[in-house]
């Protein structure tokens, strides 16, 4: 009786941490950073900064080959736990999953076709309130294309996006019209992939927001729509929120929708209350479910991310099961992911963080966020003036019932739910993202 109540008092632990949260200035060596002009660099030393400036500049990849090596040397060095004594998921990713994955990563993966995936799309680098802020803009070839800043989330990165530039920017290659095409800008969140480290506290949704209006209006847009699910989904809302001047619109894959009555009880795992429809009681369940069983990752990096950014920073198979873990319970597999991503796609998103040592400061990021990114009145939707629209995918961490995305944003104009994809919505089911785009966004253009 004793041990079962120390496991409700930790479940209680957990909740209550993640009622806060769900879901760089860093001098890369100079491999990582070059003009798209420079030659391929070979050396491991020191590169000469880039003046700080509002210019926008080339961008290419080239890791030294010595990082590489020693990613390899470290994987052959593994030391692994012992097997998990249960036969499901409850105490974590299975240990043959994982050697699985992290065997193939250290024999058969190879980096550089992931970086040329990268440098054949046109990357660029500005500095943005002391921060470089590193993304990929993709211009459409037809006339009046809508710009769109697409935000991904944690464990993800600009590598979401890739498969849906196409679908977006170039509709009539893939079912749609011309004027539904979108120029494409991709950014990596401050401590995420090739952007800055910030260096100083603030760097939360409020201050992203900010930066990607600055983003978009230096890049020449007057007028533009944003787009996220995770951390994405809450930097959309506050950029909704300040309502900058050009915003016509967002659109969310992973909504705040929760009413406030309902937080409380969810994240105490209370049953649910009388009164709630079916889809109503399927999204309070499948919540509750998470906060209790499922959060403890989120709980750790929303109050100790310098710790766990030690064994992130130092581990590469540490760091693997921390984000293969999340690419199983949130993808529409079955717990599979190897259904519906390669392994050479999950390991170019793992390697990515590996490579530009995001660990800690990508965790950060849920310290500065500190807030319930699925609570209406945590998000204050009400604030948002401007049109909403929102996809719910069927295996997304939740999915939002109609009637509390109705009352959590008041200018919400376009729901529909899907029925494939789940919380990497742009990654697994890229035409089917374009598709909602299109449809969401052709009454703001």
């Amino acid at each position: 009786m004793k041990k079962f109540d120390n496991i409700l008092a930790w479940r209680r632990l957990a909740r209550g941490a993640m009622v806060m949260a769900v879901g760089p200035m860093l001098l890369f060596p100079a491999g990582y950073l070059v003009p798209a002009s420079a030659a391929d660099v070979t050396s491991d030393g020191p590169a000469t900064p880039i003046e700080a400036d509002e210019t926008i500049r080339p961008f290419q990849i080239h890791v030294p080959q010595s990082q590489l090596d020693d990613l390899r040397k470290r994987i052959a060095e593994a030391r692994w736990p012992d097997k998990e004594t249960v036969s499901d998921t409850s105490q974590g990713i299975q240990l043959s999953r994982v050697q699985d994955l992290v065997r193939y990563w250290g024999t058969d993966y190879d980096w550089r076709k992931a970086e040329a995936e990268l440098n054949a799309l046109p990357e660029f680098i500005t500095t943005i309130d002391g921060v470089d802020i590193q993304f990929i803009h993709v211009r459409s070839r037809h006339p009046n294309a809508l710009p769109v800043i697409l935000t991904h989330g944690w464990p993800g990165s600009t590598f979401e996006f890739i498969k849906a530039i196409g679908p977006l920017t170039d509709p009539t290659a893939y079912g749609g019209k011309a004027e539904d095409a979108f120029d494409v800008v991709i950014p990596s969140i401050p401590g995420y992939g090739f952007s800055g480290k910030p260096t100083e506290l603030g760097w939360g949704p409020d201050r992203v927001a900010r930066a990607w209006d600055i983003l978009m209006k230096r890049l020449g847009y007057a007028h533009y729509v944003s787009q996220g699910g995770d951390h994405g989904s809450v930097i959309s809302d506050a950029l909704a929120r300040q309502a900058p001047k050009g915003l016509l619109g967002i659109h969310l894959n992973m909504p705040a929708t929760v009413p406030g009555n309902l937080t409380k009880a969810i994240n105490s795992g209370d049953p649910a209350p009388a009164g709630l429809s079916a889809l109503e009681r399927d999204a309070y369940e499948s919540l509750s479910t998470f906060f209790g069983r499922n959060a403890a990752y989120g709980a750790v990096m929303v109050t100790r991310p310098q710790t766990i950014g030690y064994s992130l920073s130092d581990s590469p198979s540490g760091l693997a099961a921390w984000i293969y873990e999340k690419f199983a319970q949130w993808s529409d597999s079955e717990g599979i992911p190897e259904r519906v991503f390669s392994k050479d796609e999950m390991l170019n998103d793992i390697t990515l963080y590996w490579l530009t040592n995001t660990g800690a400061s990508s965790s950060r990021f849920y310290w500065e966020n500190n807030n319930n990114n699925f609570s209406s009145d945590a998000q204050k939707t009400k604030e948002i003036k401007i049109p909403v629209a929102i996809s719910v995918f069927p295996k997304e961490i939740y999915q939002a019932p109609e009637s509390w995305s109705k009352e959590a944003y008041p200018t919400l104009h376009y729901y529909h739910r899907v029925d494939m994809g789940g919380h990497f919505a742009a990654w697994e089911q890229p035409q089917l993202f374009a598709e909602e785009l299109r449809e969401a966004f052709r009454s703001v253009r």
